[in-house]
């Protein structure tokens, strides 16, 4: 845990300048106490990065000179510009910025729901834009795990049904298989005393525990969390974060969180800030 994340003090680091703050500054719309707030987060990134030690060297995502565009009527916006990054295999990173700033769109194009205009993105070491669609769906199933802001768990089934979903359809898995998949998952996050009860009868941090099972069933490399906390309370989001934790030292999952709280992104094991499309 990077005690040391959350940054302190007046901001002074020269390499930035003041283009990046006017950006801020624009896209929390004149707020200058979150603009400087983002600002420190930034500077901090960049002066881990170079001391930033990850527990496994392995190269688990490489994302390459990433761009996305989407066309809204006549208007062409540039959602991502030029991002490059490496994540590692069993590592815990946050991605933080302001709504807007490009965050989802890369969450949502390293799980491969949609394609980059320009770049590549490897996981392990497969491209995904070469990959048809019935291979990327199957891709997914078997290797990347998500986790939303809210929960999708179907109202109609019980929790252990509900965790066994991504197996259904994955075809590799046997029913004594799932069920003790599911079981020994639910066990993990403190949720095996509920296996029989429908999500109506689970709390939100319950729920959430439950839709982090589900995404562990098959096994993935790596897991893809998008605002998992931005329901719940302050108790349960922590908890949330210390379960991501867990799950990289015990399970070495790679774990990729997004998130405007920089609070908690300071519990992960490296944090990186974006605006405006791009890495700061």
């Amino acid at each position: 845990m990077n005690d040391d994340i959350k940054p302190v003090g007046p901001v002074t680091d020269r390499s930035f300048d003041s283009s990046i703050a006017e950006r801020l500054l624009e896209q929390t719309q004149g707020d200058m106490a979150m603009a400087i707030d983002l600002l420190r987060t930034a500077q901090h990134s960049r002066r881990t990065k170079a001391n930033y030690t990850p527990k496994d060297s392995t190269v688990i995502a490489r994302i390459t000179d990433v761009g996305k565009r989407y066309k809204v009527g006549r208007t062409t916006i540039q959602a991502l510009d030029g991002v490059s990054m490496d994540i590692y295999k069993g590592e815990f990173l946050a991605i933080t910025g302001t709504s807007g700033s490009g965050k989802s769109t890369l969450l949502q194009l390293l799980g491969g729901l949609d394609k980059p205009s320009t770049g590549t993105i490897e996981v392990n070491g497969q491209n995904l834009a070469k990959l048809r669609d019935g291979q990327l769906s199957s891709f997914r199933n078997q290797t990347i795990g998500f986790v939303f802001q809210f929960f999708y768990l179907q109202p109609f089934l019980k929790l252990q049904t509900n965790l066994e979903v991504p197996a259904m359809f994955g075809g590799g898995q046997k029913i004594k298989e799932r069920h003790e998949r599911s079981t020994q998952l639910a066990a993990e996050v403190g949720l095996q005393e509920r296996l029989k009860h429908l999500p109506r009868e689970l709390s939100g941090g319950q729920m959430q525990r439950a839709a982090i099972a589900r995404a562990l069933l098959n096994k993935p490399s790596i897991l893809l969390a998008d605002e998992p906390t931005g329901n719940l309370d302050s108790s349960n989001a922590r908890a949330i974060y210390e379960l991501f934790r867990k799950i990289c030292s015990q399970q070495g999952t790679t774990v990729v969180v997004v998130t405007h709280d920089r609070e908690l992104a300071s519990l992960a094991d490296r944090s990186i800030a974006m605006s405006d499309g791009k890495l700061l």
